[in-house]
């Protein structure tokens, strides 16, 4: 038997951080919504009760380092599931892109293993077992427009993004996460992020209002240690861009567009600033 996934990108509307706390992780507040940019995730059973990992990516590891794998390994454990797999990512996002790839590869991994082996999980108990895996893998399991609270794996789910475009574009350099977050001083934050606004814009489907609401604390961070991230965001407003931010902690930045020429002007003028640029639709669909 085989079962395909497609694990969607997710872009931050909203990144706020309110404290850090006593385990070491920031207590965050960000609205969370997919695009239609996505890894396509093949499994099937193997004989033998192993993991095996392929895909067409060079630069992915493919052992337990890889997320899918330990989604894979997390699922067999915990159901005490002898049979084997196999697992093709035929990778389309961005890797350390702020985009949520791996993390949208697990919860895949969990929803194919869990029609692939008949188990009959609830999507609340993936989510459970995704929280294990990483902060943004719960959000992945469910997809959807979301507020995320704690270290990401309380969600509060909520109406669609109005529908639009997104034109997202990464420099070519590698973010690591770990090291934006460790060089945020939480106490510090001059501007927060109004996320019940553009929680409210989204209700009302003010696309522009939303547009207006954006935000994110790790952007001045990021921008401050990489200026081809600060370039790209300028580029993007010059174009004439609806909304414009930086994704998680970075380096991707997107742009939202109500009109596909709009879009597409924006997207032909960043071909040249970089190579990986992609001009999407959003996602989008009722919570769950």
């Amino acid at each position: 038997m085989r079962i395909m996934e497609k694990a969607a990108a997710k872009i931050n509307l909203t990144l706020d951080v309110l404290y850090k706390r006593p385990d070491g992780y920031h207590e965050v507040e960000m609205v969370m919504a997919m695009v239609d940019l996505a890894d396509r995730i093949e499994m099937k059973e193997l004989p033998r009760d192993t993991i095996i990992i392929s895909s067409q990516a060079g630069y992915i590891p493919l052992d337990e380092k890889n997320l899918a794998f330990q989604a894979a390994r997390l699922i067999k454990d915990r159901y005490d599931v002898k049979q084997g797999v196999y697992i093709h990512l035929d990778k389309k996002i961005p890797v350390a892109a702020g985009l949520a790839g791996g993390s949208s590869d697990a919860a895949a991994t969990l929803r194919g293993l869990n029609r692939l082996w008949k188990l009959g999980i609830g999507d609340g108990e993936l989510r459970e077992l995704g929280s294990e895996l990483g902060s943004d893998v719960p959000f992945c399991v469910s997809g959807g427009t979301a507020v995320a609270r704690g270290r990401g794996e309380r969600l509060e789910f909520i109406d669609s993004v109005p529908q639009c475009w997104v034109v997202l574009a990464k420099p070519p350099i590698n973010v690591s996460t770990a090291d934006v977050y460790g060089r945020l001083q939480a106490n510090r934050i001059a501007r927060h992020p109004d996320t019940a606004g553009v929680v409210e814009a989204i209700r009302s489907k003010d696309f522009f209002a939303m547009c207006n609401g954006l935000g994110n604390v790790l952007e001045e961070v990021t921008l401050s240690v990489y200026p081809e991230v600060r370039q790209l965001k300028n580029c993007m407003e010059r174009l004439g861009a609806d909304g414009v931010l930086m994704s998680g902690s970075g380096p991707t930045v997107f742009a939202l567009c109500s009109k596909e020429k709009k879009a597409a002007r924006i997207y032909n003028g960043l071909r040249g600033f970089c190579k990986e640029v992609y001009a999407v639709r959003m996602l989008t669909h009722e919570p769950v």
